[in-house]
């Protein structure tokens, strides 16, 4: 649906779309596939005028582990390649956050990376007792351009923000709601961020889709203040030696 990739599984049930990031074995890693398919994903969806809402899950036991390791190694090999990635970032996280219709993020397992970003531009999180939300981008030598510090400073301190993208420290299910970078503990993510959909699929539609637009106004203008400084810091960050040196260690043959 949509024209996505395998890598992307789009399931309509009435005005719903179930959306679910599909390389389970992989935990859901992001390829270049799965990354593009998620740049052009939000649009399609706005302009599908069938759509009240859409839940967003991972298939398999993670939600996503981020970004793949041979990907991130051909990254910083193929100019090319990256200059492409950090565009679809970018419209990545603007087609989120101009997205018309209410997602949900279902954190089914854990959310890494991108995954970890996916679930911050989300407009409501349901997220498993044992998943937990994680950025380790700084530690792999990487600027989250597309990354929870984009919008972890509208969700909780600038304190917390900095010690979460500066350590890439996990945050657990129940942390992530204590701060507010989720909404609910669920036994059930994917059930519960369903009704909640179908839910709000019920209420007004100009309403509603109005209430969200309104709302991610500020969220929009807060990653545009940022965006353009982190694409460019992200791009140098690829070609440092301290990346190559991490991604080399990385993906050694074990012994």
């Amino acid at each position: 649906m949509y024209g996505m990739p395998d890598e992307i599984d789009v399931a309509a049930e009435g005005s719903l779309r179930i959306i679910t990031l599909n390389r389970p074995e992989s935990l859901n890693a992001v390829n270049d596939a799965l990354h593009s398919g998620l740049a052009t994903l939000w649009t399609r969806l706005s302009e599908d005028h069938e759509v009240r809402a859409a839940v967003l899950t991972g298939r398999g036991k993670a939600f996503s582990a981020g970004g793949d390791l041979g990907y991130l190694k051909e990254l910083g090999d193929d100019p090319t390649l990256r200059a492409k990635t950090i565009r679809h970032g970018r419209e990545l996280v603007l087609g989120m956050a101009r997205c018309r219709v209410p997602v949900i993020a279902a954190v089914n397992g854990p959310a890494v990376g991108l995954g970890c970003s996916l679930v911050a531009l989300s407009d409501m999180v349901y997220i498993d007792p044992a998943a937990y939300l994680a950025d380790p981008h700084v530690q792999v030598g990487l600027v989250a351009a597309d990354g929870g510090p984009l919008t972890w400073p509208l969700h909780i301190s600038l304190l917390q923000a900095k010690e979460f993208a500066l350590t890439g420290t996990r945050i657990s299910a129940e942390r992530a709601v204590a701060l507010g970078l989720a909404n609910h503990v669920s036994d059930d993510s994917v059930s519960d961020a369903i009704g909640c959909a179908k839910k709000m699929m019920e209420l007004p539609q100009q309403a509603v889709e109005s209430t969200k637009r309104m709302l991610n106004i500020h969220l929009e203008r807060a990653v545009l203040a940022s965006l353009d400084y982190a694409n460019s810091a992200e791009d140098l960050s690829f070609q440092t030696d301290d990346f190559r040196a991490t991604i080399a260690r990385l993906t050694a043959p074990k012994n």
